[in-house]
């Protein structure tokens, strides 16, 4: 077991440089912060690569850290690499994920959403009802970034979450003859209450200003609204998502 207590230590300045979208591409690993997320990471097999615990932090005895690399640092050190206010004095390094199934049956599409609060969630989400796969389109906020991976709570690590390109995804999906639902406000958009989901689906959804790509939307087999009640202009994308994965999972 390491123990580190400079915050010039070569290997703080590598955790401190997973904060930035370039590290993490470069290094094929991201960071994560906090018990919960750290237990769950631990449950998917191979994916920590280390464990950075706090001298004034003790591990639970409920998380499984047998064989895993573990590095004790000093409460300056853990404040330094945390992006968190409160951090809990727990973090890990974790490899990113390598997908080579590509043969799903329920999947979220993801077009170009910026918010890493809305990605998290909307993955989180995807998790919960059920879903195969989230698939991340191109103009999408990073997948690894601390603020989507904190916002999944834990979910980033329970299914398969894919960076790829959207149309080339829908065009395999229609070879499969499995439904694609967009998300629209134009005239061909049908209430999403008069849609049946088969056993097969996909849901296509877009950036929180402009929404679904319109060229992307012309491949759909349907467009979907949600009705707006009230006097709000819209729905937040990610609430969206949760009302229609759950309606078409029914």
């Amino acid at each position: 077991m390491k123990r580190i207590e400079s915050v010039k230590n070569t290997q703080v300045k590598h955790w401190k440089k997973l904060q930035t979208k370039k590290e993490r591409e470069l290094s094929k690993t991201f960071i994560i912060e906090g018990f919960h997320l750290v237990e769950e990471a631990l449950k998917t097999k191979d994916i920590v690569r280390e464990i950075i615990i706090s001298e004034s932090v003790t591990i639970p005895s409920t998380l499984k850290v047998d064989n895993v690399n573990m590095t004790i640092v000093t409460d300056e050190v853990m404040k330094f690499i945390s992006e968190t206010e409160n951090s809990q004095g727990i973090a890990a390094v974790c490899e990113q994920f390598q997908h080579t199934n590509t043969r799903f049956s329920k999947l979220l599409l993801v077009d170009a959403v910026q918010d890493p609060g809305n990605l998290g969630t909307m993955i989180r989400t995807a998790d919960a009802a059920g879903l195969d796969a989230v698939i991340v389109g191109e103009g999408c906020v990073d997948v690894y970034n601390s603020k989507v991976v904190r916002s999944t709570q834990g979910a980033i690590f329970h299914l398969p979450i894919i960076k790829a390109n959207l149309e080339e995804w829908i065009m395999s999906l229609q070879e499969e003859k499995i439904d694609i639902y967009g998300t629209a406000l134009d005239d061909r958009a049908v209430y999403y209450k008069e849609v049946t989901a088969k056993q097969s689906f996909a849901l296509l959804v877009g950036n929180e200003g402009s929404g679904v790509n319109p060229i992307l939307l012309n491949r759909t087999t349907k467009n979907l609204y949600i009705p707006i009640h009230g006097k709000s202009e819209s729905l937040n994308v990610a609430v969206a998502t949760g009302i229609l994965l759950y309606h078409l999972q029914n």
